[in-house]
């Protein structure tokens, strides 16, 4: 595939990568989505194939049910979800394939988020609802825990 319908957002964290990676993933209640929104944690199965669900609430009442599976997770390196898929393997329509990447960085931490969608549709909805800002505001929330706290 040669148009991966990708968006990213990087940010160099100054915090080791261990303990970036553990705020990431024991923590997504507290950066996962832009203030003033939160983060609901239905279940987070930490392995291939296990649940990723979530809901994520606005603060006018909004509400948006995230739910999908782990397709990869390496401890302090990446994790990678669909939404294409349902718990089981049960197709569901696709959106996108979300990765995670924690790299090291001269005693810092590379983060990395990226989306991949099926479509150029699919990839122009999801920039349109406010992807690089939102996605950037998420990666300021995690760094601002895990610098505060290396």
């Amino acid at each position: 595939m040669t148009d991966r319908h990708e968006l990213s957002v990087t940010r160099l964290i100054d915090a080791p990568r261990a303990a970036v990676w553990k705020i990431a993933t024991e923590r997504l209640t507290e950066w996962w989505c832009p203030r003033p929104w939160t983060t609901e944690i239905v279940e987070q199965d930490w392995r291939p194939g296990g649940r990723s669900a979530m809901v994520l609430r606005g603060p006018d009442g909004e509400s948006h049910e995230l739910e999908g599976v782990f397709l990869e997770v390496v401890p302090d390196t990446r994790f990678v979800s669909t939404d294409a898929y349902a718990v089981g393997w049960i197709p569901k329509d696709p959106f996108m394939t979300g990765m995670w990447e924690f790299a090291n960085e001269n005693g810092k931490t590379r983060y990395t988020a990226t989306a991949r969608h099926w479509t150029k549709e699919a990839k122009d909805q999801h920039e349109a609802m406010g992807f690089v800002d939102g996605w950037q505001k998420c990666a300021e929330q995690l760094a601002e825990i895990a610098e505060r706290e290396a």
